[in-house]
């Protein structure tokens, strides 16, 4: 399970010369909210423009390093290209509200999760309500629904199907099977 907020800051190291090319700083994701590609710390070289790495040119996301083929996966792109991301696009997904289809806020999106097993479709989101509710009760684990069409990820909010509120789980700062159907 690749944990998004976990993934910011990681090295990425090219794998033909293991050669570091800059740390993660975002990830940006397509019009149908799929993970698309990452953007790197952009340097002194790329002034006007963001380096960034397709996802498919991603070859291992590790616990801690980021590994891709070689320097040539880095490209700039303009930033109008990241419409999507999670800190920095047009339409960011942190602290997104999710809603439910009747109208009650289930908490706002403080990070997302991915089945690095099945694609970069997102599985779940780690919802927050705020920091004294974090402190008081935790965050709170709403898996993604298995019928993403269910799902409208909108640019001002995020709707869930009415029920959701019922599948929302406790997250521990160690809970690191979350979302998992392990026991």
């Amino acid at each position: 399970m690749i944990r998004l907020q976990h993934m910011i800051g990681l090295p990425v190291i090219e794998m033909s010369a293991g050669k570091h090319v800059g740390h993660v700083k975002d990830a940006w994701f397509d019009e149908h909210w799929q993970l698309a590609g990452i953007v790197l710390d952009a340097g002194r070289r790329f002034l006007s423009a963001m380096k960034a790495v397709l996802w498919n040119e991603v070859l291992i996301c590790g616990e801690d390093a980021v590994l891709i083929m070689n320097e040539a996966s880095v490209r700039k792109t303009e930033a109008a290209e990241v419409q999507r991301s999670f800190h920095s696009g047009i339409i960011r997904l942190k602290d997104l509200p999710v809603v439910t289809s009747y109208g009650e806020q289930l908490g706002r999106v403080s990070d997302v999760y991915f089945d690095d097993l099945q694609g970069t479709q997102i599985v779940g989101y780690e919802l927050t309500d705020g920091f004294i509710a974090d402190l008081m009760g935790g965050r709170k684990w709403l898996p993604a629904p298995l019928d993403s069409d269910s799902v409208l990820l909108g640019e001002n909010a995020i709707i869930v199907p009415a029920g959701s509120e019922l599948l929302l789980e406790p997250v521990a700062a160690s809970d690191l099977n979350i979302g998992r159907n392990e026991p």
